[in-house]
C-alpha cells in the first residue's frame, strides 16, 4: 500500500511541472481574458467596470459576425477540400498498384510542414498582379484581360485564401488517414475485390465505415484549426480589402492590439472560445449519434 501511495506521488510530481505550464501558457491566459471582459480597459493602470455590456456588443458587432461567417465558410470549405482529397490520396496511396508512394506521401506532406506565414508569403506572390504566377500564366495563354488583384477583389477573396489554407494540410490529414487504413486487415479488401468490389465501392462501402473514429478525430481538428486560424490570413490578406478576409482571431489581434480596446477584445477572445466549443462539441455528437444509429 504504502509503495502504490510512493507511486501516486512521484507520477504527480513528474506531471507537476506540465500542469504549471500549461497553467501558465492555457488556463490563465484564458481565466484573466474573462475577467478584462467585464472591463472598459486600454491595457494601462485604469479599467472601469462595464459588466456584460462588451460580450453585448460583440454579439451585435457587425465586422465579428461577418468574421465569423468567414470562419465558418473555411470550416465548411476545409471539411470538404483538405479531408475530401487526404481521404483520395491515403485510397490511392493506401493500393498496392501505385509506385514510388514514399516519394508520393513526402511531396503530399511537404506543404504541412513549412510555416503559415511561409505558405502566406508564398501564395501572395502566386497572386500578385505584376509578375504573379497566376496572372502570368493568363497573359501567356492570351487570357490578359482576365489578369486583375486577386486578393483585391472582395467577392472571391475568401476563396482565394481556402485554396492554400487546403493545399497547405492535405499531407497532414492524408498522413492520419492512412495511418488507420493500414491498421485494417488487408483480407477484408482481399474478400471485396473476390466479391466483385471496385475501388470506389470499397473507399466508400468497407474503407469509410472502418476508420469513421480516425475521420472524426479529422473533422474535430479541422474545425479548431479553422476556429483560430490567423497567422496564413495575416500574411495573405491581413484581412483585407476592407473587412471582407477578416476572421475572428484576426479582428480581435486588431481590437485588442491595434485599437487597444483590451477589455473588448478580451470579450471577444472568450466569444471564439465559446462557439469553438460549441462547433466541436456539437459535430462530435452529431458524428457519434450518427455511427450508434448505423451500429
Amino acid at each position: 500500500m504504502g509503495y502504490l501511495k510512493m507511486k501516486k506521488s512521484s507520477i504527480m510530481l513528474c506531471l507537476l511541472p506540465a500542469v504549471l505550464w500549461y497553467s501558465f501558457i492555457i488556463l490563465i491566459p484564458v481565466l484573466l481574458a474573462c475577467y478584462y471582459g467585464f472591463f472598459d480597459w486600454s491595457g494601462g493602470v485604469n479599467k472601469a467596470f462595464v459588466g456584460i455590456q462588451n460580450y453585448v456588443d460583440v454579439i451585435n458587432d457587425s465586422v465579428f459576425r461577418l468574421s465569423l461567417k468567414n470562419n465558418l465558410f473555411l470550416i465548411l470549405v476545409c471539411l470538404i477540400g483538405q479531408l475530401g482529397i487526404a481521404f483520395l490520396f491515403a485510397f490511392m496511396l493506401n493500393s498496392r498498384h501505385i509506385r514510388m508512394k514514399s516519394l508520393h506521401r513526402t511531396m503530399s506532406y511537404f506543404p504541412a510542414v513549412l510555416s503559415a506565414v511561409v505558405v502566406g508569403f508564398i501564395w501572395s506572390f502566386i497572386y500578385d498582379y505584376n509578375y504573379g504566377l497566376l496572372n502570368s500564366f493568363l497573359r501567356a495563354v492570351g487570357l490578359e484581360d482576365q489578369a486583375q488583384a486577386w486578393l483585391a477583389n472582395d467577392k472571391i477573396v475568401m476563396i482565394l485564401v481556402a485554396v492554400p489554407l487546403i493545399w497547405q494540410y492535405i499531407g497532414y490529414y492524408m498522413i492520419i488517414i492512412m495511418s488507420a487504413m493500414s491498421s485494417v486487415d488487408p483480407q477484408i479488401f482481399e474478400m471485396a475485390e473476390i466479391d466483385g468490389a471496385n475501388g470506389w465501392k470499397k473507399a466508400v462501402y468497407i474503407t469509410l465505415p472502418l476508420i469513421k473514429n480516425t475521420l472524426i478525430v479529422c473533422v474535430t481538428l479541422c474545425i479548431a484549426g479553422n476556429m483560430k486560424i490567423f497567422d496564413l490570413i495575416y500574411s495573405l490578406t491581413g484581412g483585407g480589402p476592407g473587412n471582407s478576409s477578416s476572421v475572428m482571431a484576426m479582428y480581435a489581434y486588431k481590437t485588442s492590439f491595434l485599437s487597444y480596446k483590451m477589455g473588448y477584445g478580451s470579450a471577444m477572445s472568450v466569444m471564439i472560445l465559446l462557439l469553438s466549443f460549441v462547433l466541436v462539441g456539437g459535430s462530435q455528437l452529431i458524428m457519434r449519434r450518427a455511427t450508434k444509429e448505423e451500429e
